[in-house]
């Protein structure tokens, strides 16, 4: 079960859950519910930079295709390739599963620009 307390959000629905000091990033429950269906995700290549609110790919569902945005500065050291083949995993378990990019955080001062599970849950009305 998902520790929502240990995660930290976007305005842009990603998630960001920290694994010594590196970022594991994925899209929230909400995100891929509003989605729908996921067929195809474009993930960055390992080894690539990103600013905070740079668009780092592409997830496509049946009803539309979304930007994915970097929620810390940094450079990708891992993707999870499964969901290439089985993008069905960030429908079915978006906070475990269903992660997306893991990142070495270059700026930590991004952090203050993310929200708190309490305060993401007020952005969705939930």
């Amino acid at each position: 079960m998902t520790q929502f307390d240990n995660l930290l959000f976007t305005k842009e629905h990603e998630w960001v859950r920290i694994e010594n000091g590196i970022a594991v990033i994925g899209i929230t429950d909400f995100a891929q519910s509003e989605l729908g269906d996921i067929i195809f995700i474009e993930l960055p290549d390992k080894g690539e930079k990103f600013d905070a609110n740079d668009v780092f790919g592409t997830i496509e569902a049946v009803k539309t295709v979304a930007d994915l945005f970097m929620p810390l500065s940094g450079e990708i050291i891992d993707i999870n390739a499964n969901i290439e083949d089985c993008p069905e995993n960030v429908n079915n378990s978006p906070y475990e599963e269903g992660w997306i990019a893991k990142v070495k955080i270059s700026d930590k001062n991004d952090f203050s620009k993310l929200l708190s599970y309490e305060d993401y849950k007020q952005l969705i009305n939930v």
